[in-house]
């Protein structure tokens, strides 16, 4: 929220339009984490768009509220804007059934060692944001004071996860009927 907000904690934020991305990780994670502090009919979000356009809609001031990660977070905590909630969530990647498992094998492997390659040295890779990010931050951000950005952990999705994950989802009724997906964790994880 913007630094002159006279929201100060994730409770403050009942009835007031949190902007996320649609079925995405920002959507879900925010309802999950203000479920904590809030009833479920006190949230209420605001869909706008992908990342930067949620970063873009709370620094003009057309948002009183935003979802924000990575680079994005960085750049509004720089700009004076306050976090009210940490939240967390994993992504999953669509793959085709026609894909190779030998390409899909070595696509994992390279981003495993750029990973293991950011761990170690975070600081040889921080000027990649500024590609990220739109022209009009770069004079007011310096990058070197970012965090190392979303991290990829390459651990199993175990199938209790799933089920839960699947169970909170249809408890908040997220998808329309022709939406739900009905495959099981055997067909849906590889």
């Amino acid at each position: 929220v913007p630094q002159n907000s006279a929201m100060q904690r994730p409770d403050d934020l009942a009835d007031v339009p949190v902007t996320v991305g649609y079925h995405s990780g920002s959507h879900y994670s925010t309802l999950q984490g203000l479920e904590r502090f809030l009833r479920r009919d006190q949230i209420k979000l605001h869909f706008g768009g992908l990342l930067l356009d949620r970063l873009a809609l709370l620094v003009d001031g057309q948002v009183p509220a935003a979802s924000l990660f990575g680079a994005a977070f960085y750049v509004a905590e720089q700009l004076g804007f306050k976090k009210l909630l940490d939240t967390t969530f994993m992504i999953g990647h669509l793959v085709s059934e026609n894909a190779s498992r030998n390409d899909l094998e070595k696509y994992f492997s390279a981003l495993r060692r750029a990973q293991h390659d950011i761990d170690l040295e975070p600081e040889a890779y921080k000027h990649y944001f500024l590609r990220e990010l739109p022209e009009r931050y770069h004079s007011q951000i310096d990058v070197r004071r970012f965090g190392p950005g979303e991290r990829i952990v390459f651990e199993p999705y175990p199938q209790e996860v799933f089920e839960r994950t699947r169970r909170w989802i249809e408890s908040w009724n997220l998808f329309p009927p022709e939406q739900k997906g009905s495959a099981g964790y055997e067909i849906a994880v590889v």
